[in-house]
């Protein structure tokens, strides 16, 4: 549920800043839009991965991935978008512990998979 739901809002996101943010974004800042987009939508892919993966390989390490992918959505795209639109150079700080939660997550889902191959 929540990877439709955030890849429901990567779309909106993506489309927002194509058409209405184009013209009222420097082009630097849309490409930070447009980065914080991107990385949502394949994360949300990736929770959708994560679905599958609990069936597979149900384990806390599975689990832990989604949430960690969660997390990073968040804090990375978040901290883009509100970059972006708000011109607030600070919170380009903040979007790289976004970037360590998707590592994690990566980590924590290949954990898994390595384990549950091993059945």
């Amino acid at each position: 549920m929540l990877g439709a739901a955030f890849a429901l809002v990567a779309v909106g996101a993506g489309a927002f800043g194509a058409h209405a943010l184009r013209a009222r974004l420097t082009p630097d800042l849309l490409a930070v839009f447009e980065t914080g987009a991107r990385y949502q939508m394949y994360h949300a892919l990736a929770l959708l991965g994560v679905a599958w993966a609990a069936a597979q390989w149900p384990s806390s390490l599975v689990a832990a991935a989604g949430w960690l992918f969660v997390f990073g959505m968040v804090v990375f795209s978040g901290s883009l978008y509100l970059l972006a639109l708000s011109g607030i150079r600070w919170l380009g700080a903040v979007t790289p512990l976004g970037g360590v939660a998707f590592l994690a997550g990566w980590a924590a889902l290949l954990i898994a998979a390595w384990r549950g191959a091993g059945r």
